[in-house]
């Protein structure tokens, strides 16, 4: 198009810059011009909350995708929002095109301004876009996630904010402000670590005992514990018979155990007996109640839904099923799949009583022409997961007591009463197990939920749970001061990331 140039060098150094205004004259019809580059300069990378850009490609702009009543809106070598904020709000981030009339002479060269530049128009910024970020926990979530596979997501239980959201390892946004070569990008998408996948939305594996405090509403609402509901007692020796001699094992011998007692102690055979009295076609229900299985409405593009199975499922990706594939769907093993975020969305919803919040990175935008300040758009407004809150604050007690005596006291935030769970979920026979925590707090009035997964780390509170105890005290106290407990939890996060690296170069 002689009328529009078309970019074919970016990021040119100041000698060559120099040289072509030298020679501008012998060189007909072309010019330049002066752009923008995002500059990073936080401790805190968010790489996959802010997302990069590129540069607009022939095929989107033919396809109309990207046209609107101004078709002059995107044009060759303009920069498009890719993934996470960028592509998100790429619509209130871009603001309008400014447009410069000049009049130019054969060569292309400028000459003057047409009509004194009178009819010239600024570029104009439309929205400034707010985070619902705490930049200081997701600082402290990214070291201790260094060197490291695995994903944290904070959120506010009271509006879904998203406190932090760390997906490791990730990527230096940097590289994307300017001209990222071939070669860099081969590297990055060839990673044996993906770092480009975003782990806190997208990466998905069984719960573990994550679970529990799920399988234990899901069980008080449909009555599987009969009359006596939450007084009901099951009977743990140990293991729980599956058919034809075989058994699946519990970590203990725990006694008759009531549901509170259950979740406190992770009494896999109490949630196994669970799982062999329900429905397959019940629990989809209400783990797609939940938001897992189903794609969680947010304004993260980048999401997977999970996988929560049914009849339906077995019956096509088995030639055979049977009680042992549903009991272990009770203590969030075998065929099912869960991404962090949606982890995190749950313990919010247990958290606030039983109210499900569109989690969100933006918590407000504002119109830098009026001043009008407007909610993220698009997002449902929240929603009541219509289970009992006796149920409800019931599973709740039982979170607390892992904190106090379960799996979870080791990680307990000094001088904040707290609940939690803490998960494993089972890996290939030659990697060590995936560790699992999720926690709210305070335990009266929670301020953060969070869920936290660790890659090939072992149990739940080896990595998962000093991560996440660490990341609510930040956010609840301000910063994080030093005691005997703190570096006990420090150590137990570094050491369980050191001892994965070890385990993996051997």
């Amino acid at each position: 198009n002689p009328y529009r140039p078309s970019p074919s060098f970016s990021n040119v150094p100041f000698e060559r810059y120099a040289r072509i205004l030298e020679d501008a004259y012998r060189l007909k019809g072309v010019g330049w011009e002066t752009g923008q580059q995002r500059n990073y300069s936080t401790n805190a990378r968010a790489s996959h909350i802010l997302g990069y850009t590129g540069e607009i490609t022939k095929a989107e702009l033919s396809s109309g995708t990207y046209a609107s009543a101004d078709t002059a809106l995107y044009r060759q070598g303009d920069i498009l929002g890719r993934t996470g904020i960028e592509r998100g709000y790429e619509a209130w981030l871009r603001g309008v095109p400014g447009v410069a009339r000049r009049w130019v002479n054969v060569h292309g060269l400028e000459v003057v301004k047409y009509a004194q530049g009178q009819s010239d128009l600024p570029p104009r910024q439309v929205y400034d876009i707010h985070l619902a970020l705490d930049y200081r926990v997701q600082t402290l979530a990214e070291s201790l996630f260094v060197n490291k596979r695995g994903a944290a997501v904070a959120l506010d239980p009271n509006t879904g904010g998203i406190i932090a959201l760390v997906s490791k390892p990730d990527y230096p946004l940097e590289l994307f402000s300017g001209d990222l070569s071939r070669l860099a990008w081969q590297d990055l998408s060839a990673h044996p670590d993906t770092p480009l996948y975003n782990r806190a939305s997208m990466n998905r594996m069984p719960p573990g005992s994550t679970w529990k405090p799920f399988m234990a509403l899901l069980a008080l609402s449909e009555g599987l514990l009969g009359e006596r509901g939450a007084e009901a007692t099951i009977f743990c020796n140990g293991y729980h018979p599956v058919g034809q001699g075989r058994f699946f094992r519990c970590l203990g011998t725990h006694g008759q155990q009531t549901v509170l007692e259950a979740i406190k102690n992770s009494c896999n055979t109490f949630f196994f007996e669970l799982a062999a009295r329900m429905d397959l076609s019940v629990f989809k229900r209400y783990a797609n109640r939940f938001g897992f299985g189903v794609e969680t409405p947010t304004d993260i593009r980048e999401q997977t839904a999970g996988l929560i199975p049914d009849s339906t499922y077995f019956n096509n990706t088995r030639s055979y099923w049977g009680k042992g594939d549903v009991m272990n769907l009770g203590i969030g093993q075998g065929n099912m799949g869960v991404t962090p975020l949606q982890l995190a969305k749950y313990t919010a919803a247990l958290a606030n009583g039983g109210t499900l919040h569109a989690p969100r990175m933006v918590s407000h935008l504002v119109n830098t022409q009026t001043g009008e300040r407007m909610d993220p758009p698009g997002l449902p407004d929240p929603s009541p997961l219509g289970i009992d809150t006796t149920y409800v604050n019931l599973v709740r007690r039982g979170m607390r007591l892992v904190m106090e005596e379960g799996t979870g006291r080791a990680s307990q935030i000094p001088g904040i009463p707290s609940a939690g769970k803490t998960g494993t979920a089972q890996a290939p026979r030659n990697l060590r197990d995936h560790s699992l925590f999720i926690m709210f707090a305070p335990f009266d009035d929670p301020q953060i939920a969070l869920a936290v997964q660790c890659e090939n780390t072992g149990d739940g509170s080896r990595c998962a749970a000093p991560i996440g105890s660490l990341m609510a005290e930040q956010y609840l106290k301000g910063e994080i001061p030093p005691s005997l407990r703190t570096d006990i939890r420090m150590d137990r996060a570094l050491t369980a990331v050191s001892q994965s690296l070890s385990s993996e170069n051997q």
